[in-house]
C-alpha cells in the first residue's frame, strides 16, 4: 500500500490492537458498502449461548505564506509561529520518535497574521485597534451569551463559554490501546493547542475567529454596504451586478498585503442602499487563468434562473419588516435521539421539487406523529447539481434556492421547534463541487486558494475538490460556516459528510481498515484535518451546548467521540455504518443461512464510551444501483400483493415480517441513538433516481438518463397512509417502536445484557432498560414454553408485538396476556418466564407493575 507523507503526517510505534479483520472502507467512507467493525470495549455481559466468536512515498509538502515574505502560489496564509511537519522541516517528527526539538516557547510569535490584519476593519475598512487584542494563554474563552426566547414568553439568557483545550491525557485511561500511540496522539493535540494560542493571539479566541461572515462577503452598515473577499490570486478585482449594470469600472476594489480585496458603497442619495434587494451580483476578477466572473465566496443566496445553466449570486437583505422572526425556543438535546434523516426537495408525494414552505406544512406534523424527535435535512448547502444529493456544494453559506428563501428555511426550522423537533444539517465539510462557474474551485484562478494542489487536491471517486484544513483562511470559511448555520437558521446540530475522507490522506479510499491501530495513526492521518475537526467541535460544544454532533465514519477511528479536552476528536457520536452492510450482506443469503452471533456482534461492536447512531438503512441505500430492505425482501411482488385486498405471498409475509425485526433489533442493541430515511419507515418501494437526460462520456460511449424523470425522486407517502395496503401495517409499526422509545428510554439505559445468542433456535433474547426483548428469527419454527431469562422479578407484559395484526403481522400471541416469573438463575440471568415465540417474531416485554 502507497502512502503520502505531507507536512503534518506522522509515523507511529507499531502495535497491532489484536483486533480482528472485517471489512474494506474502499470506496471513500461515504458511498461505501464495504466497512469495518468497529473496535470495542464491551460493557455489558453475555451467557454462555454465545456460540460465534469470530513502501512509503514521500511528497514534496506545501510551504507556509508568512506575511510580508513572498511565497509560491500554492502557498497558505497562515501565521508564521504555527509549526510544520514536512520534507523540509522535520521537528514535529523528531518529537514523535524521541529526538530534541527546538522549544515551542522560542518559537518567535509577534508578527501578526495575515487572518487578522485582513479583518480587523471596521465597515469603511478602518483598522479596529480593539479588536486585534487577544492572548497566547489557554483560557477560557468568554464570549456573548445568546438571548433567546423562553418557552414562558419571556426572554432567557444562555451563557456561552469556550473551554481552555485541557490536557488531552485522558484518553488513555479510557482506551490503553491508545498509549502504544502517545507520541502521534500528544503531537495532534499540541498542533491543536497551537492553532487555538495562534487564533487567540491574532484573532481574538474562536468566537471572533467563526464570525467571519460579519467581516467578509457583504456587510450592510448604516452608511452603506462593504463588500470584502479573500481572493490573493486574482490581479485585480471589480464587483459587477445589476446595480450597476454590470459595469467592471464603476466598482473597482482595493488589494491589501494579504490578498483582500474591499470596496465600499456608499448609501443612495435618498438614504437606500447601494445594492437592492434581491438583486444579482458577482466579483469580476483578472487571475492568473484569465479573466473571470465569480460567485462571491460568501454569498448567503444563489438562484439558477430558468433556462440558464450557471447560477447567480443574490443579494439577499430584505426590509427588517419581511425578515422572518424566530418565535419558539430551541429544544433541549434529547438523551435518546430519533432522527427522520431527510430531503426537501424529494419529499412530496408527487413528481416535483418540492419546498420548504409545503415541507413545513405536510412532513414535519408527520414526523412528530411518528414519534422522531429529531428531523436531519440533507441538500441544505447550495449545489448547483440536484442529482449530487447535496455533496457538491457550491455556495457554503447559501441556502438552496430550489425550495425556497432563506426566510422559508427559518420558518421551517421554527416551526420543527414549535413541536418540539431538534433539527440537524448534513453539512458537507469534507469537500466541494469541481464546478469553476458556481463554486469555489479555481475562484482566485488557481488550484490552490482553498483546496490542495494536484492528486491531493482531488478526490477521484466523488469527483470533487478537497480542502486545505491547514490554511488560516480555509479554517476562517470552514469555521465560520458552521456557525452561520447554527447561529443564523438556529440549526440543532449537524451530521458531518465523509469524516473518514478527511481523516486520512488516503480519503478509505481502496483500504481496508481491521482494527489495527496502526491503520488510525500514521503517515496516512491527516493531521491538520484533525486538529479542525477538534476545532469546529470546540466551536459547536462551546458557543451551543445543546448542539449536537455527529461524524460519518467507516474507519472506526479510536476517541473520535470522546472530548477535545481529554484528547479525543469532539463529536456527540458516530454512524455506527457497519450495520446497514451486515443487514445487506444478509439479505442476499438464505435464512437458513444467517447467524444470529454475527447480528449481534455486529450490532454490538462500538467502542467504550463512545455513543453511536444506528440505522438499518439510510439515503445511501436507497439510490438507483441498489436496494431498499424493504425492495431486497419483496422485490417484484411489492409491486402485485400490497393491498389488503388480494392474498399475500411467501415472499410478502417473509419481507414484512423481517422488515420489523431488523429495525427493532438495530433499534435495540445498535446505539445510543437511531435513523431512519424518510419513507423507509413503511418499506418505500423502488429507489431513488434523481431527473437527468443522457451523457456523454469523454470515450463517447453514451450513458442513458431518465427523461429527467421525477417519478422516482419522490417519497410515496399515501402509501404509507393508505389503511388498504399492508405498508400501513409497517408504518404503525415503526410508529409503535419509536414511541416506546419515547416512554422507556431504553437505548441509552446503562443496563444492557444479552443472555441468548442461539444459533439452534436462532433465538436473541436481551435486556435493555427495563425492557426484555426476545427475537425469533427462524423461519418456520414457533417455540411454547420458551424460557426467558430476566432481572426483575414480578409480572410482565408484552408492549411491543411484531405479529399484531395491525402490524401486518398474523396475531399469534395474545395481547392481554400476563408473564410470571419464576426464580432460579437462568441464562446468566437470576430469574426467568415462559413465553410463546412464534416464527419470525419480536417481541419486547415490560413489567406490569
Amino acid at each position: 500500500m502507497v502512502f503520502t507523507l505531507s507536512s503534518t503526517r506522522l509515523p507511529s510505534a507499531a502495535r497491532s490492537s489484536g483486533l480482528p479483520s472485517r471489512r474494506s472502507g474502499s470506496n471513500g467512507g461515504r458511498r461505501s458498502s464495504s466497512l469495518s467493525f468497529l473496535p470495542r470495549k464491551i460493557s455489558v455481559a453475555c451467557s454462555s449461548f454465545d456460540t460465534d466468536s469470530a513502501s512509503t512515498e514521500v511528497a514534496d509538502s506545501e510551504k507556509v505564506l508568512i506575511p510580508g515574505v513572498a511565497g509560491d502560489g500554492s502557498s497558505s496564509a497562515v501565521p508564521p509561529e504555527r509549526p510544520e511537519a514536512s520534507s523540509d522541516n522535520i521537528e514535529g517528527l523528531q518529537e514523535v520518535i524521541g529526538l530534541p526539538m527546538e522549544n515551542e516557547d522560542d518559537i518567535k510569535t509577534d508578527q501578526p497574521s495575515a487572518a487578522s490584519s485582513a479583518l480587523n476593519v471596521d465597515g469603511e475598512g478602518k483598522i479596529d485597534a480593539d479588536e486585534t487584542s487577544a492572548t497566547t494563554e489557554s483560557v477560557t474563552e468568554e464570549v456573548k451569551n445568546e438571548t433567546i426566547p423562553s418557552s414562558d414568553g419571556g426572554i432567557h439568557v444562555k451563557p456561552r463559554t469556550i473551554h481552555p483545550p485541557g490536557t488531552g491525557q485522558r484518553i488513555y485511561e479510557i482506551d490503553p490501546l491508545l498509549k502504544a500511540h502517545k507520541g502521534h496522539l500528544d503531537y495532534r493535540f499540541n498542533q491543536y493547542k497551537n492553532m487555538r494560542e495562534l487564533i487567540d493571539k491574532h484573532e481574538g479566541g474562536l468566537d471572533a475567529f467563526s464570525r467571519g461572515y460579519e467581516k467578509f462577503g457583504f456587510i450592510h452598515s448604516a452608511t452603506g454596504i462593504t463588500y470584502r473577499e479573500w481572493a490573493p490570486g486574482a490581479k485585480w478585482a471589480a464587483l459587477i451586478g445589476d446595480f450597476n449594470n454590470w459595469n467592471p469600472n464603476a466598482d473597482v476594489m482595493t488589494r491589501n498585503e494579504f490578498g483582500v480585496w474591499e470596496v465600499f458603497l456608499p448609501n443612495n442619495a435618498d438614504g437606500s442602499p447601494p445594492i437592492p434587494h434581491g438583486s444579482r451580483v458577482k466579483i469580476r476578477m483578472d487571475t492568473p487563468s484569465g479573466m473571470k466572473d465569480s460567485i462571491p465566496a460568501w454569498i448567503k443566496y444563489s438562484v439558477q434562473a430558468p433556462g440558464e445553466i450557471p447560477y447567480n449570486g443574490i443579494y439577499y437583505d430584505p426590509p427588517e419588516d419581511e425578515k422572518y422572526v424566530f418565535q419558539y425556543p430551541q429544544p433541549k438535546a434529547p438523551k435518546s435521539l430519533r432522527i427522520y434523516e431527510s430531503h426537501v426537495g424529494m419529499s412530496s408525494t408527487e413528481p416535483k421539487i418540492n419546498t420548504y414552505t409545503n415541507f413545513r406544512d405536510d412532513v414535519l406534523p408527520r414526523i412528530k406523529k411518528l414519534g422522531y424527535n429529531a428531523v436531519q435535512i440533507m441538500a441544505i448547502q447550495e449545489h448547483s447539481y440536484y442529482a449530487s444529493f447535496g455533496y457538491h456544494v457550491t455556495n457554503f453559506f447559501a441556502p438552496s434556492s430550489r425550495f425556497g428563501t432563506p426566510d422559508d428555511l427559518k420558518s421551517l426550522i421554527d416551526r420543527a421547534h414549535e413541536l418540539g423537533l431538534v433539527v440537524l444539517m448534513d453539512i458537507v465539510h469534507s469537500h466541494a463541487s469541481n464546478n469553476t462557474l458556481d463554486g469555489l474551485n479555481q475562484f482566485d484562478g488557481t488550484d490552490t486558494q482553498y483546496f490542495h494542489s494536484g492528486s491531493r487536491g482531488y478526490h477521484w471517486m466523488w469527483d470533487s475538490r478537497l480542502f486545505n484544513y491547514g490554511n488560516w483562511e480555509v479554517l476562517r470559511f470552514l469555521l465560520s460556516n458552521a456557525r452561520w448555520w447554527l447561529e443564523e437558521f438556529k440549526f440543532d446540530g449537524f451530521r458531518f459528510d465523509g469524516v473518514t475522507s478527511m481523516m486520512y490522506t488516503h480519503h478509505g479510499l481502496q483500504v481496508e481498515f481491521t482494527g489495527n491501530y496502526n491503520e488510525y495513526f500514521g503517515f496516512a492521518t491527516d493531521v491538520d484535518a484533525m486538529v479542525y475537526l477538534m476545532l469546529v467541535n470546540d466551536l459547536i460544544h462551546g458557543l451551543y451546548p445543546e448542539a449536537i454532533s455527529i461524524g460519518e465514519d467507516v474507519s472506526g477511528m479510536p476517541a473520535f467521540c470522546i472530548p477535545v479536552q481529554h484528547g479525543g476528536v469532539g463529536f456527540n457520536y458516530r454512524l455506527h455504518m457497519a450495520i446497514a452492510d451486515k443487514w445487506i450482506e444478509l439479505l442476499k443469503k438464505k435464512d437458513e443461512d444467517w447467524k444470529v452471533g454475527e447480528i449481534v456482534n455486529t450490532l454490538m461492536n462500538r467502542r467504550w464510551l463512545e455513543k453511536c447512531i444506528a440505522y438499518a438503512e439510510s439515503h445511501d441505500q436507497a439510490l438507483v444501483g441498489d436496494k431498499t430492505i424493504a425492495f431486497w425482501l419483496m422485490d417484484k411482488d411489492m409491486y402485485d400483493f400490497m393491498a389488503l385486498d388480494r392474498p399475500s405471498t411467501p415472499r410478502i409475509d417473509r419481507g414484512i415480517a423481517l422488515h420489523k425485526m431488523i429495525r427493532l433489533i438495530t433499534m435495540g442493541l445498535g446505539g445510543e441513538g437511531y435513523l431512519n430515511f424518510m419513507g423507509n419507515e413503511f418499506g418505500h418501494p423502488e429507489w431513488i433516481d434523481f431527473p437527468r437526460g443522457d451523457q456523454i462520456l469523454p470515450t463517447g460511449k453514451r450513458v442513458l438518463g431518465n427523461d429527467n424523470s421525477f417519478d422516482k425522486c419522490r417519497r410515496r407517502f399515501d402509501l404509507g397512509d393508505a389503511d388498504y395496503l399492508r405498508y400501513n401495517g409497517m408504518q404503525k409499526f415503526d410508529r409503535a417502536m419509536q414511541h416506546l422509545e419515547e416512554e422507556y428510554g431504553f437505548m441509552t439505559s446503562e443496563h444492557q445484557y444479552i443472555s441468548r445468542k442461539d444459533e439452534g433456535d436462532r433465538m436473541v433474547i436481551f435486556e435493555r432498560g427495563n425492557l426484555v426483548f426476545v427475537f425469533n428469527f427462524h423461519w418456520t419454527n414457533s417455540y411454547f414454553d420458551y424460557r426467558v431469562g430476566c432481572l426483575k422479578p414480578g409480572k410482565y407484559k408484552m408492549v411491543l408485538d411484531s405479529d399484531d395484526k395491525q402490524f401486518g403481522g398474523f396475531g399469534r400471541l395474545d395481547p392481554s396476556a400476563e408473564y410470571f416469573t419464576a426464580d432460579g438463575h437462568y441464562d446468566g440471568r437470576p430469574r426467568s418466564f415462559l413465553v410463546y415465540a412464534p416464527s419470525r417474531t419480536a417481541v419486547v416485554y415490560a413489567l406490569a407493575d
